[in-house]
């Protein structure tokens, strides 16, 4: 499964997703161009002790992240999405795409995929989630959905 962030602006976001991706063995493809460098200390600490783990690609613009996706359809994470992000049929090889902490995802993409939008429900009196946090929610349904964590066990003892 390949988890995608379209132009991330805030470095400890992508960090922090880079650490979701490892432990819900995904891959983290960026597209860019980015709002930081990947050198910067706050993505690093978000992710520090797991970047080096992480399976990763940084597409430079959005036409070479089009080139790599191909005739794949992708799920978009937007609060048009027509469907709850608990709604689809996931598969292990998908490609779940969430927009940028700013602005979001192009209007010309959600037109690109208008059956393929999910979005998660916003219950209290907020105007949107965090961007790691809508990829932990998305992601972990999604790999539920996929039987990933079929014969999990946790570990056991101190």
């Amino acid at each position: 499964m390949h988890l995608c962030l379209y132009q991330p602006q805030v470095p400890p976001n992508t960090g922090n997703i880079g650490r979701l991706c490892v432990g819900m063995d995904a891959e983290l493809q960026i597209i860019g161009p980015c709002a930081f460098d990947f050198s910067d200390k706050s993505l690093r600490r978000a992710g520090l002790d797991y970047w080096q783990h992480l399976r990763w690609t940084l597409h430079p613009d959005p036409e070479a992240f089009l080139a790599w996706l191909g005739e794949r359809q992708p799920w978009l994470v937007t609060k048009w999405g027509r469907l709850r992000f608990d709604q689809p049929a996931y598969h292990a090889d998908d490609v779940i795409i969430l927009g940028n902490e700013v602005r979001g995802l192009p209007d010309a993409w959600r037109a690109r995929w208008p059956e393929r939008g999910v979005h998660i429900p916003i219950l209290g009196s907020i105007r949107a989630y965090n961007l790691a946090n809508a990829a932990a929610m998305v992601l972990a349904h999604a790999k539920l959905a996929t039987g990933a964590f079929n014969g999990y066990a946790p570990p056991t003892g101190p």
